[in-house]
């Protein structure tokens, strides 16, 4: 059974970083594009960042770029979000997603949370002083 659990959230102060770690169980990374989303109260759904094993590429959303970093441990089979300068806007629950690489950006695949079949539980992450 295809599994992904979320770990590292928690509380930090603004400024402060944290590193989500996003583990796959049942599955290889390879072929996959795996997103990190964020759903902050009272609004949709958000790509952050999102990396695709077929060929490296990456996308940062706007609001993230130049503070948070994703990356992947194909050996231990974990993708990771290290989020560095945190702002309250910020707050969210995190999710890791997976989705079978497709004809398409990296970039469009972060922008389709709709289109991705594997969904981690989320968690927490609360920037505040």
């Amino acid at each position: 059974q295809l599994q992904l659990v979320e770990s590292g959230g928690g509380l930090v102060q603004p400024g402060g970083s944290l590193r989500l770690s996003c583990a796959a169980f049942g599955f290889s990374l390879d072929y996959y594009v795996i997103g990190w989303f964020r759903q902050a109260p009272g609004k949709e759904r958000e790509g952050v960042s999102c990396i695709s094993s077929s060929d490296g590429s990456i996308y940062d959303a706007d609001s993230v770029k130049g503070r948070f970093t994703i990356s992947k441990n194909n050996a231990k089979m974990t993708v990771y979000l290290q989020m560095n300068s945190l702002k309250p806007e910020d707050t969210a629950v995190y999710y890791c997603a997976a989705e079978p690489v497709r004809r398409t950006t990296v970039q469009a695949m972060c922008a389709m949370p709709r289109e991705y079949a594997y969904w981690g539980q989320g968690t927490q992450v609360t920037v505040s002083s």
